[in-house]
């Protein structure tokens, strides 16, 4: 079995990666330090670019897949769907990201290209 980044190294290495690009990234709930699963709120100047989820495949890499359209531009939809997730998985992480191509960072992170 491959070792796994723990959630807690890999979403402090994301929220340095974006604040040295100069984008923001806030740790909107921690989940479990160890194996938690995440959800990103992606942002570009303040405007939501959809929520992202990761999960682990088949073959053992993550993929980051969009769970949310893009045009949702009503911030207490986005915040819904963030507790209503939050219920279900209290062990969830959910990081916000405003960054140009927020998703681009998680994904590279995860070696995706």
């Amino acid at each position: 079995m491959t070792p796994r980044l723990a959630t807690s190294v890999y979403v402090n290495a994301l929220v340095r990666r974006v604040n040295a690009a100069g984008g923001m990234a806030a740790v909107l709930s921690k989940g479990d330090e160890t194996a938690g699963a995440l959800l990103l709120a992606t942002l570009e100047k303040g405007r939501n670019m959809g929520l992202w989820e990761r999960a682990l495949g088949s073959d053992g890499a993550y993929r980051w897949t969009q769970i949310s359209v893009q045009d949702i531009e009503n911030e207490q939809e986005i915040s819904e769907i963030l507790m209503r997730r939050r219920r279900f998985d209290p062990d969830l992480w959910v990081v916000e990201l405003d960054i140009a191509d927020a998703a681009r960072f998680a994904a590279d992170l995860d070696g995706e290209r």
